[in-house]
């Protein structure tokens, strides 16, 4: 069992879904497996609230997955966003995942699909 204050994790599967789970955060990892502006990531990710990405963005560098580097040297402000050397080590994780979804959304029948222009969730190409 592992624990992190106070909240227990049964397995490892469990402990890495802790940092990868939920809708979006392995989304937001793919695309910042090179550094972004958190515009880009909106851009990116249409499909993704504003709030919600901004949480999750702020769960990803609590967790120490990703960094958050604000530019102030002049106006507007400019934010950047990319990958720990621990969140690197997700880098072949979430390339499993993305080959997963691409082979079942190919082969299942039930599974429809449809290109979203200007959207990239691959790391595959």
């Amino acid at each position: 069992m592992y624990t992190i204050e106070d909240k227990h994790y049964p397995c490892s599967t469990s402990l890495t879904m802790k940092y990868i789970g939920g809708k979006w955060k392995a989304v937001i990892l793919i695309h910042l497996t090179k550094k972004k502006r958190y515009s880009e990531l909106r851009k990116a990710i249409p499909m993704v609230t504003e709030r919600t990405l901004s949480l999750q963005l702020k769960e990803l560098e609590e967790d120490g997955l990703i960094t958050r580097t604000v530019h102030t040297s002049k106006p507007p402000l400019k934010v950047d966003y990319e990958m720990t050397p621990l969140g690197k080590t997700l880098i072949p994780v979430l390339t499993a995942i993305a080959r997963w979804g691409q082979d079942t959304g190919q082969s299942n029948e039930k599974i429809i699909y449809t290109a979203i222009e200007n959207v990239d969730c691959s790391i595959l190409d």
